[in-house]
């Protein structure tokens, strides 16, 4: 009984260490030059705007695009329950926050983070764009980098999305596990 004790206080002790891991990872900023911002898509509201987690995405990579560090956004996702295309909804966020509809590419094929990653990845390499800054929550920042690397994509910066819900006391473990699926993987 000793020993089953200790392999779960061990394995709970690594699995803590692993999420605190993660969101400190998430948490840290770094800003540099991309050739693109690329922000994968989340909830969109009954009304057709996006969720407040989403926005708060969005108004993450705008600033960055504001700022100068990318001169366009790659917004991803599909068509969720709610029956809107994440992608088009993102691209009109941005537009009315002043962003030319020129420097935005949708991609609504993004059903999920490995889908967006080579879905980027595809139309970086149309387009002979070389590096991207990921705008998304604290807690997906590792997957989501990790899945464009894998992708092809250099990732010269992220950048999260200064919101925080109750919803993330789930998100956040969930995301530990989806970072060691993903990590563990070929």
């Amino acid at each position: 009984m000793r020993k089953i004790t200790v392999l779960g206080l061990t394995t709970a002790g690594v699995f803590l260490l692993a999420t605190a891991a993660l969101v400190l990872a998430g948490l840290h900023d770094k800003l540099a030059p991309a050739d693109v911002i690329v922000v994968p898509g989340n909830t969109i509201l009954p009304d057709g705007t996006p969720s407040p987690r989403l926005q708060a995405r969005l108004d993450a990579a705008l600033t960055q695009f504001q700022a100068g560090l990318a001169p366009r956004i790659l917004v991803s996702g599909a068509t969720g329950k709610e029956g809107f295309d994440e992608a088009a909804s993102m691209a009109r966020y941005l537009v009315k926050r002043g962003v030319p509809a020129s420097a935005i590419i949708e991609d609504n094929q993004g059903w999920t983070t490995d889908a967006t990653a080579r879905n980027a990845a595809a139309l970086m390499r149309a387009h002979g764009w070389k590096s991207a800054m990921v705008a998304t929550q604290y807690f997906h920042v590792l997957r989501f980098r990790l899945a464009l690397e894998r992708a092809g994509i250099t990732v010269s910066g992220q950048v999260h999305a200064p919101y925080f819900e109750l919803r993330d006391l789930y998100s956040v473990p969930r995301e530990t596990v989806g970072y060691a699926v993903y990590f563990a993987r070929p």
